[in-house]
């Protein structure tokens, strides 16, 4: 394992299949799967069942087709296959970039390319519209940016003012300019 990783790899919460309400709980850590689970019924014969919690290695886990099985009931297929790669020591590690980074990585890609990775994940989704993202792109691609564009980008949005032609924005700052002019007329 990566030694930067964090301790805690992975951490689910669940309610068992209905009509259950027994509570899940699974913990993926550099070297251990956890799985709790709490009993929750109005049944007399359930009502003295204390919580319950199962230890295994990675190793241990890969081969304990029964928990596998509980863990696909309960989470789903998707979250156990991310539970296989975790303890396979197969790792999204663009998941531990901070947004930041992410940001700053994604803003030399080209259109294309933003455009696919924003149907990757909602992560992703969100960071390739995010308007912190396209100030990055904008930024480089105009040789000024005038405190009125900027003021202007601010209302309708960095990817807007990106994807709209030049005579559009020359038209959107006049009239803001027009706003402003009119507003300081009537305040006097």
């Amino acid at each position: 394992m990566a030694s930067w990783l964090p301790e805690t790899l992975f951490e689910i919460v669940g309610q068992g299949p209905a009509p259950s309400k027994d509570y899940y709980q699974l913990l993926v850590t550099r070297s251990q799967v956890i799985f709790r689970w709490w009993k929750i019924s109005l049944r007399s014969e359930y009502r003295s069942t204390k919580p319950g919690e199962t230890k295994e290695t990675h190793e241990d886990f890969l081969e304990n087709s029964h928990l596998q099985v509980q863990i696909a009931l309960i989470f789903g297929a998707r979250i156990l296959d991310y539970v296989f790669n975790l303890c396979e020591g197969k790792f999204d590690f663009l998941e531990w970039l901070s947004d930041d980074l992410l940001l700053s990585i994604l803003s030399y890609l080209d259109l294309e390319d933003i455009a696919r990775l924003s149907q990757t994940s909602r992560r992703f989704a969100k960071l390739c519209t995010s308007d912190k993202l396209w100030e990055q792109i904008v930024q480089p691609a105009c040789d000024h940016i005038t405190p009125d564009m900027r003021a202007l980008a601010q209302d309708m949005g960095w990817r807007q003012m990106f994807f709209t032609n030049k005579l559009q924005l020359q038209r959107h700052l006049r009239k803001r300019i027009q706003r402003q002019g009119s507003q300081r007329n009537s305040e006097l």
